[in-house]
């Protein structure tokens, strides 16, 4: 069997069994709360909907950050990490999409839009999309719990005291602290000073996201098989700087993806007023009309077309998207000159070279 062919062998087996241990820990979820009401199984619902499918990046992240320590292929504790990360990831989500006021997740409707469509499918009284976000808000706080849950029945390896738990603990406080600064941005981004707008979005994109999209996981599958402190180190070398390059290419698609891809309509993280790296190179780098055009129009949940095809003319022709490309390029050459210095063996440092080609090179 080549190195490809085992690689996506154990990837297949990998996530099948985190997608069967979820089916099956959401079914004793669904039996346990049955029992407080019916009534409540759209919560259920909602967070299964949400797990099922998808590209299980963190899971792989953590899979290959525990083969490349020495875990064995078919230990259940790394299964069940993997099932732990998805949910936190479902759970982020869930919080994100309210947040940020977005109706869609995956093509879909999302999980508060979700609720605000039963309410009036159901002709219910009072505010149908203030009934969405509150059911949506305990949707991910339930999620956050099941998340927690899960890794607790890894035993040992993740319990109090350990690095694998002390990981685990960091990194959901981090994903926190960083959706504050986030929405902190929005709100007091216009009034602040310009000049250092693109370091804040840079501490935003690492702690909301690229910490827990990469390096955690990545750190976190490590941990679980015992690795020692120096390649946990050389891990963070490599998946920190992979993980910002992936959230930046994330930002590029919110304005210029194609939805029919993303999921989402085009240019939404406009209209949700989100002040990425991209935008802050464009409101540093356009002249001041249109700098003030942009810093006006972001966050307006009635942009047309015309006003997002206006807004992405300024960031390309102000030499924003050619700014975030490079920035873009560069940490991901940081990552890969670090992954070359990993020192594992062929399968799994093969296996991490095709995740990070595809996280910074993705389309969706």
């Amino acid at each position: 069997m080549t190195a490809t062919s085992r690689i996506a062998s154990e990837q297949m087996l990998f996530i099948d069994g985190v997608s069967g241990k979820l089916g099956g820990f959401l079914a004793d979820q669904r039996d346990m709360m049955a029992t407080v009401s019916p009534d409540v199984e759209p919560l259920i619902g909602s967070i299964s909907n949400l797990v099922t499918g998808g590209k299980r990046l963190r899971a792989l992240m953590c899979y290959w950050g525990w083969r490349g320590a020495g875990g064995v292929a078919d230990d259940e504790d790394i299964v069940t990490a993997g099932c732990a990360l998805e949910l936190f990831q479902a759970a982020a989500l869930i919080h994100d999409d309210i947040i940020d006021r977005s109706d869609t997740r995956r093509g879909g409707p999302s999980v508060h839009k979700r609720f605000s469509q039963l309410h009036e499918l159901n002709g219910w009284a009072l505010d149908s999309g203030r009934f969405g976000d509150a059911a949506a808000i305990l949707t991910g706080d339930l999620c956050l719990s099941f998340s927690e849950e899960s890794f607790t029945e890894i035993g040992p390896r993740a319990a109090s005291g350990s690095t694998a738990r002390r990981i685990f603990n960091v990194m959901r406080a981090e994903v926190m602290a960083g959706q504050y600064l986030d929405i902190l941005e929005e709100v007091a981004g216009p009034v602040r000073d310009r000049a250092g707008s693109v370091d804040r979005a840079k501490s935003i994109i690492r702690y909301k996201s690229a910490k827990y999209s990469m390096e955690h996981p990545l750190a976190l599958g490590g941990a679980l098989a015992g690795a020692p402190a120096d390649l946990l180190e050389a891990y963070s070398e490599f998946s920190l700087p992979l993980g910002e390059a992936f959230q930046l290419r994330d930002d590029v698609l919110g304005v210029f993806g194609d939805p029919e891809t993303t999921g989402k309509p085009a240019g939404d993280d406009l209209r949700e007023g989100k002040r990425t790296v991209l935008v802050g190179f464009a409101i540093n780098q356009a002249v001041a009309a249109e700098a003030d055009y942009v810093d006006r129009m972001l966050g307006n949940p009635d942009l047309g077309p015309d006003d997002v095809a206006s807004i992405r003319s300024i960031i390309v022709q102000c030499g924003a998207l050619d700014a975030t490309e490079s920035l873009i390029a560069d940490l991901s050459n940081k990552a890969f000159e670090a992954l070359e210095r990993l020192p594992l063996q062929e399968v799994p440092l093969m296996a991490l070279r095709q995740l990070a080609e595809a996280a910074v090179s993705r389309a969706s």
